[in-house]
């Protein structure tokens, strides 16, 4: 095998991996470090051409070529925003707006993005069944003389080596390459990464720092790897399979039109694209009994921060567990297959999610985190006539497969801020010709025993998205003014 250790020496990291931090716009930093920023390390700690030491297929092309790695790295480190800032413009001459402090000296708005705080300071990159025999040593040499990683206030030790210390990793969560994660790292693309390094290269080599990183495109070539939020609890009932990201977005109301368009294309889509018989997760018939689970089409409003505005930015389709890997893995690709949602009220386009930090809503990370305490960002639907008690709440989780909340408070009105405020007749799309009246909805708010992962859905709507929740950070004093319990 090949081990590339690398040690963050302030048990700190800063990287910008779109763009982000330059606009003011990041709110997560880039973690793992990407594969790519590894390899550009390499690049620019010992260059490239004549400085390589293995001439017959350098040392870099070698690590360009052998693909994605496991990453040994902190699961969950702590994202902290890093506030702008005015510096003095390196730039001399008079200036009518001048710095406080510096006479004729303009300031310049420095976005300096997001710092990643490590607990464990050391990241660790697998490539399991690599024979690094012939570049080991020229790969030792370069990565002895690697400084720093990402932004220059993140120096690192790095090491290559042939074995694993399970000592040097300890706790640090395994990120695995999988077709279903929601990480997203950047590796590099055989063939084209070292070439755009090569031509930035030459450039600096002959023109030095009026070479500008603007000049060059950003590297990206994402791949999905399966991160901490991506391991299933033994417990769950199922998982969301594919994410979408909906442009642009649609105001809350059409929540209903929306998880209806979602669930037409997909069952299209599906069929076009296998043919057969659906399967009966999708289209909801053929079960028996009660308790059963069927796919949910899920539509992600902006909910729960300051300034939310409930408007729907994402989507996404949830399998319950029992569905077969065949069918999920089709059902993935029909589902990234579509690009637009349509109905006679909606008409948007949608792409699958490809590891975009923003809208906040439209990301994995928003609704799968872990929490004890969530509250109702679509409003729920009753299973039943009658009083709402915490006998009858604690039957909707069981159908949903969550454990028995500890208690619950319900309210017409949303709880938390940019909670969808619906009509009875943006609930029911289509009016019952039936004599029986339809079922109240409500917003509700759970507490658990123990944290529990999303993404978290109740009540009788939760297959066209209703009762969809969202986390409340363990902070539940805000809803304990008249709990039910």
């Amino acid at each position: 095998m090949l081990a590339i250790s690398v040690e963050f020496l302030h048990a700190t990291y800063r990287a910008d991996p779109d763009g982000g931090a330059f606009s003011g716009r990041a709110e997560l930093g880039e973690w793992p470090p990407s594969v790519s920023r590894l390899l550009a390390a390499l690049v620019a700690a010992d260059g490239m051409g004549d400085a390589c030491r293995v001439t017959d297929g350098t040392e870099l092309n070698y690590v360009e070529e052998l693909g994605a790695p496991v990453i040994h790295a902190e699961p969950d480190p702590f994202h902290q925003r890093l506030e702008p800032r005015y510096v003095v413009n390196a730039s001399k001459g008079p200036a009518k707006a001048t710095h406080q402090e510096y006479p004729a000296r303009t300031g310049a708005l420095v976005r300096p993005g997001v710092r990643v705080a490590l607990r464990h300071p050391r990241v660790v990159y697998v490539w399991e069944d690599a024979d690094p025999t012939t570049y080991l040593r020229p790969l030792q040499l370069r990565a002895a003389r690697i400084g720093y990683l990402g932004c220059a206030d993140s120096p690192v030790r790095v090491r290559a080596a042939t074995t694993l210390d399970d000592a040097a990793i300890g706790s640090l969560h395994a990120f695995r390459p999988h077709p279903a994660g929601t990480c997203m790292v950047s590796v590099p693309r055989p063939g084209r990464h070292l070439a755009a390094l090569e031509a930035a290269y030459n450039d600096w080599q002959e023109q030095g720092a009026s070479v500008s990183r603007a000049q060059f495109p950003a590297l990206r070539n994402l791949k999905a790897y399966a991160g901490p939020a991506d391991i299933a609890d033994k417990d769950a009932a199922g998982r969301v399979v594919a994410w979408l990201r909906i442009k642009p977005s649609i105001p809350g109301r059409r929540i209903a039109d929306v998880t209806a368009a979602l669930k037409a294309a997909v069952m299209s889509r599906y069929q076009r694209l296998y043919g057969g018989p659906l399967p009966r997760e999708l289209h909801g018939h053929g079960f028996e009994g009660t308790g059963f689970e069927i796919a949910r089409y899920l539509a992600l409003p902006n909910v729960g921060f300051d300034h939310s505005d409930g408007r729907i930015h994402g989507a996404a389709l949830w399998l319950p567990r029992s569905s077969e890997s065949g069918t999920v893995e089709r059902a993935r690709a029909a589902v990234r297959s579509i690009d637009a949602l349509q109905t006679p009220s909606i008409s948007v386009g949608v792409a699958p999610w490809d590891g975009e930090r923003s809208p906040a809503a439209a990301t994995p990370r928003r609704w799968r985190q872990r929490s004890r305490t969530w509250a109702t960002a679509v409003p729920a639907i009753h299973e039943r006539f009658g009083r709402l008690s915490l006998p009858e709440v604690r039957r909707w989780c069981e159908h949903a497969g969550l454990p028995e909340p500890e208690w619950f408070r319900s309210a017409r009105v949303p709880l938390v801020p940019g909670a969808l405020t619906l009509h009875p007749s943006e609930v029911e799309r289509q009016i019952s010709r039936s004599p029986q009246p339809a079922k109240p909805f409500t917003h509700i708010a759970l507490r658990f025993a123990e944290a529990v992962r999303g993404p978290v859905v109740i009540g009788g709507g939760r297959s066209r998205g209703f009762g969809l929740c969202v986390p409340i950070n363990d902070q539940p004093e805000q809803f304990q003014q008249s709990p039910r319990t």
